[in-house]
C-alpha cells in the first residue's frame, strides 16, 4: 500500500513494480490508469480530485502537462458537469454530445447514437474512424448508410462543410448503393450503374435508383454464374422494394453485349 493518497502499486507477470491510481465519486470507484513511478500516479489522483471534488477546469481547456489523460479528462468531466459515468472520451450537451478522438479532433453526434458510442470505442487509423462491432471493423459513417468505397463529394457531403459534425441533418447520402452513381444530364437525374471487372463497364444508365441498384445485382449474378471472374460482388438490399416488384424489375434488366460476350475467367 502506497503512503500517497489514490495510489496503489501493483506487480506485472515479469515481476515489474508499477502503480495505479483510482479515485471515488459519488459511491462509484474510477479507475486513472497505470503508471512507472508512485508520484505520477499520485499526480494523476490530484488532477482528477481538482476536477470532481475541487470543481476546477472545463473539459476544453486540456493541457499536455497534466498527467492525466486526455480521455479520462474528458470522461471525469462529463461525469462531473452531466451525472453519466461513460467510459469513452464523451461530453454530453443539451442536443448532442461530442466524442473526442484527440484533444483537437471533436465528433459530433445525435443523442440518438449515445448508447452505440457509450460502448463502441472509436479508433482513428491511417484518417479512417472505425469502431471495432462484434470483432468487426466498421467504418462509423456506415450508420449513416455510406459504403467503404464512397467518396466524399461524389457519393455524400457534409451540409456545413464540418467532416466532424455526424449529426444525421447534416449528412447527405447521394449515392447509397453499390455501383450506382447519381448524375445529372440535361437537367434531369439519372443513374448510372457501373461495376469493375478488368476495369469499369456501364451496365445501364436508369431514371431509377432503384433500377439501377437491382441492375448492378443482376450483373454481379451474371459474372458469377458464367465465371467471368473470380472477384466477390456485394449485393444491394432494397429494403423498399418488395420481392415480387425486384423480381419483375429484375427480368427486364437487359445486360450490355460487352458484359454478355465477356469470356470466362481461367486462372493463371
Amino acid at each position: 500500500m502506497s503512503h500517497l493518497k489514490g495510489v496503489y502499486p501493483s506487480v506485472k507477470h515479469d515481476g515489474t513494480l508499477y502503480f495505479r491510481a483510482s479515485i471515488t465519486y459519488k459511491n462509484k470507484h474510477i479507475s486513472l490508469g497505470s503508471f512507472k513511478d508512485e508520484q505520477s500516479a499520485h499526480q494523476a489522483y490530484l488532477d482528477a480530485n481538482d476536477i470532481l471534488l475541487e470543481g476546477k477546469h472545463n473539459y476544453d481547456n486540456y493541457t499536455s502537462s497534466l498527467t492525466l489523460s486526455f480521455e479520462k479528462w474528458i470522461v471525469l468531466h462529463n461525469f462531473r458537469d452531466n451525472g453519466y459515468y461513460i467510459k469513452n472520451p464523451i461530453y454530453m450537451h443539451k442536443y448532442y454530445f461530442s466524442y473526442f478522438i484527440d484533444p483537437s479532433q471533436e465528433l459530433l453526434f445525435d443523442v440518438d447514437d449515445l448508447f452505440y458510442y457509450s460502448t463502441h470505442k472509436i479508433f482513428k487509423r491511417m484518417g479512417y474512424l472505425f469502431v471495432n462491432d462484434f470483432g468487426i471493423q466498421s467504418n462509423i459513417l456506415q450508420r449513416f448508410g455510406i459504403k467503404n468505397f464512397s467518396v466524399e463529394g461524389r457519393d455524400f457531403y457534409f451540409k456545413d462543410g464540418n467532416s466532424y459534425n455526424m449529426r444525421y441533418h447534416n449528412i447527405v447520402v447521394i449515392n447509397k448503393y453499390y455501383g450506382v452513381e447519381k448524375v445529372t444530364s440535361k437537367g434531369k437525374d439519372i443513374y448510372v450503374t457501373k461495376i469493375h471487372i478488368n476495369g469499369n463497364f456501364i451496365v445501364g444508365k436508369y431514371t431509377s435508383e432503384e433500377k439501377a441498384a437491382i441492375a448492378f445485382n443482376k450483373a454481379a449474378d451474371y459474372l458469377k454464374h458464367y465465371k467471368i471472374t473470380n472477384k466477390l460482388f456485394p449485393r444491394n438490399y432494397l429494403d423498399n422494394v418488395d420481392k415480387t416488384l425486384y423480381d419483375q424489375i429484375y427480368q427486364k434488366i437487359k445486360l450490355p453485349y460487352k458484359i454478355l460476350h465477356l469470356k470466362p475467367y481461367i486462372p493463371s
